[in-house]
């Protein structure tokens, strides 16, 4: 795969057109601008480091689209607000449900991807010696990371009154944060043990070139 289609010059401009044009899409009138600019920070920032990365320490096809995919997540949820998604506000009414799951989507993937992006580091700089102390890492950091992710939520929430509501987009739910970051660990945990494989023959071909 890594040799496939990724080195080919159209599949990063294909990436970054996908990502730019997401980005300005979200960035048309959205529901709250403070929200917006909350929500798609996390994509931008990382978009900024991949590119300045991309030529001294490329990643695998896999933890791009993923990063890619994650990123639509952010701007998609930027857009609406995570509360307010209309493809999950029809599922909340299909299923009967009394709240709008996207942020959920959101938090899952929170734990996916970075467990994903922190595997590959580790593997390629070699930083430990066992699979399962790094992968006991991995977990262990995803789940920091997403307890970071809500303190920050809490902070901005203390600092922005009016912006509050729609970037915690707790929807009136007592167990939101405890929920989030158990998705997020769910999700770090379904990734090392779904995608370990396609991985690690991603990563070998990527450091053959």
């Amino acid at each position: 795969m890594g040799k496939t289609w990724w080195t080919t010059w159209w599949a990063p401009v294909l990436w970054v057109l996908t990502f730019l044009g997401v980005l300005v899409w979200s960035g048309i009138h959205p529901k709250d601008q403070l929200t917006w600019f909350l929500e798609v920070s996390p994509a931008i920032v990382g978009f900024v480091l991949l590119v300045l990365t991309y030529r001294r320490f490329p990643l695998t096809p896999l933890v791009y689209l993923l990063i890619l995919i994650h990123a639509v997540i952010l701007m998609v949820g930027g857009h609406y607000t995570y509360a307010e998604v209309p493809l999950f506000d029809a599922l909340r009414d299909l299923l009967g449900g009394d709240r709008n799951n996207y942020d959920k989507l959101g938090h899952l993937a929170q734990g996916f991807v970075p467990a994903l992006i922190a595997r590959e580091l580790m593997l390629r700089l070699g930083v430990f010696s066992s699979r399962r102390w790094m992968n006991f890492f991995i977990i262990c950091f995803c789940l920091a990371f997403s307890a970071l992710y809500e303190l920050i939520e809490w902070w901005v929430a203390l600092l922005s009154d009016e912006a509050a509501e729609s970037f915690l987009g707790t929807q009136g739910y007592v167990w939101d944060t405890q929920s989030d970051m158990a998705l997020a660990l769910l999700g770090a945990i379904l990734a090392l043990g779904l995608l370990a494989r396609s991985h690690d023959g991603q990563l070998e071909r990527l450091l053959r070139r």
